[in-house]
């Protein structure tokens, strides 16, 4: 079982996203345990302050280091953890991490805010920089839903069927991703326009099938 912690400012942002579909399922089977841990929890003062200005100016906010470096004094417990910032300017997220990062018992992700996170938590608490992107999001909770579910798939039965995995996971730990047809096999939205499923994959013809995925798979994170 993995544990994965989470800490942010916006708990509330999670509740339907653990609420649902295989995550809850997994939860419940005890595959994986998944806490958000509020970060005001972890404040001092009475108005339970998890930012201030940033030196040498700025125009937004910056969370400070103190609630942080409590929150993770409180819920790291294991050695074989991993704790992870999110950031624009960290190293781009994969499935080949996601693999890595299911052989661990623990992980604790950082949801910055604002302007960004006080460098220090980079410095001296976080075991990496992560970004799920080029581009700039308002926070990091949804990189944290997205680690988490690339992650707890790849989790013996979470998914259901392993055969889903092997048949998907390459030699180096990424993920290999096919064009999918269903039924219908001819689709017409409007007149003179039919959509038709390869004829290959109506053919039952299990060889030529994987032939016709070979061709058009695509490795994704390796």
């Amino acid at each position: 079982m993995i544990k994965f912690d989470i800490i942010t400012i916006f708990p509330k942002i999670f509740d339907s996203y653990l609420k649902e579909s295989f995550i809850k399922k997994a939860g419940e089977r005890g595959l994986v345990k998944i806490n958000i841990h509020n970060l005001r929890d972890y404040t001092r003062d009475r108005h339970q302050t998890v930012d201030d200005r940033p030196f040498g100016g700025g125009l937004g906010m910056v969370l400070k280091v103190e609630p942080i470096y409590r929150a993770m004094k409180k819920i790291k417990k294991n050695k074989r953890a991993k704790v992870i910032l999110f950031t624009p300017r960290g190293r781009k997220f994969n499935q080949k991490l996601a693999y890595q990062f299911s052989k661990l018992n623990q992980i604790i992700m950082i949801c910055g805010r604002y302007e960004g996170v006080d460098e220090r938590v980079a410095k001296h608490l976080a075991d990496v920089e992560l970004s799920v992107g080029d581009y700039d999001l308002m926070g990091g909770e949804l990189p944290a839903m997205i680690v988490t579910e690339t992650i707890a798939r790849l989790i013996p039965g979470v998914l259901g069927k392993p055969e889903l995995l092997k048949e998907r996971i390459t030699k180096e730990k990424g993920f290999i991703e096919y064009p999918q047809y269903t039924r219908p096999e001819v689709f017409e939205p409007k007149k003179k326009a039919r959509w038709r499923v390869p004829k290959v994959l109506l053919s039952g013809h299990h060889q030529k099938i994987q032939e016709w995925r070979k061709k058009y798979q695509k490795a994704i994170g390796n």
